[in-house]
């Protein structure tokens, strides 16, 4: 049986936190371009040496969402210790207002694609933007256009990129009137697989994951039709001995091939 992606994108977000008492639980605030790699990531950090305290388990409860949002639920108290954003700026902020714990680390690097349902013509692989322009040309012929999926670029690293690559490709004010804009990029990813719409431009991460390997097609945006999307972690004011495990392990090799695997790329050293 097939679930809709939103139940299962819940799902996600709501299974990390296994509900047995433990020693240590961490909070973490978590950019949507990681909802599939995360639970991942915490099972080989669960089996590794790091994954234990002097006390028992370290219990991680993640929280997704755009890293606009997150930096702002930071800012007003909410108890995390430690922010994994989608991009360096929020991180930094953060560090500004001196609410972390140092200055934080790039732990990896995203790419954006363009993601569509499997049961339409996937655009060839040097025009990955052929279906939007199709749906811009419908609109502005007075026929029917199917909507265009992303990110709020407000809020959304992945929806700023978004907004670069059309504005680079001559399509931002021209698509307006189709956009879809989802709260955060797992959001965008469901409205970009919606029956009403063409597809979207979302996290590479996202198209990795298996259950929607099964029902999408994608391709991939060229690196640099946009700004890199460096994503970096900072620990939080407060944070302790469990949180600091985890951010030592997210830098470790084991965690680095487990977010390569999900179509990221290792941060750009020697900052």
């Amino acid at each position: 049986m097939r679930f809709p992606l939103s139940i299962l994108l819940l799902g996600l977000s709501l299974g990390l936190a296994p509900m047995s008492a433990v020693a240590d639980r961490v909070h973490v605030a978590a950019a949507s371009s990681l909802q599939f790699a995360m639970p991942s990531l915490i099972e080989r950090f669960k089996t590794s040496d790091s994954g234990v305290s002097k006390d028992g388990d370290i219990d991680l409860s993640v929280t997704f969402g755009a890293s606009g949002n997150l930096q702002r639920q930071i800012e007003q108290g909410a108890p995390f210790a430690l922010f994994l954003s989608a991009d360096e700026r929020r991180a930094r902020d953060l560090e500004q207002a001196g609410l972390t714990q140092g200055e934080g680390v790039d732990y990896a690097q995203g790419r954006l694609v363009w993601l569509q349902r499997d049961d339409r013509p996937l655009p060839p692989q040097g025009a990955p933007l052929e279906a939007l322009r199709e749906a811009v040309a419908g609109l502005e012929q007075g026929g029917p256009a199917r909507r265009i999926a992303l990110a709020n670029p407000r809020h959304a690293p992945y929806g700023m990129a978004a907004h670069e690559v059309l504005e680079r490709q001559g399509l931002w004010q021209a698509s307006e009137p189709l956009q879809l804009l989802g709260e955060n990029v797992a959001q965008a990813a469901q409205f970009a697989l919606s029956a009403e719409a063409s597809g979207g431009l979302v996290a590479y991460s996202l198209v990795k994951a298996p259950l929607l390997a099964e029902r999408a097609a994608w391709r991939l945006i060229p690196a640099d039709w946009h700004r890199p999307l460096v994503q970096r972690m900072v620990l939080l004011e407060g944070a302790g001995a469990g949180a600091e495990a985890f951010f030592d392990f997210l830098q470790t090799p084991e965690a680095q091939e487990i977010l390569r695997d999900y179509g990221f790329t290792a941060p750009v050293t020697g900052e």
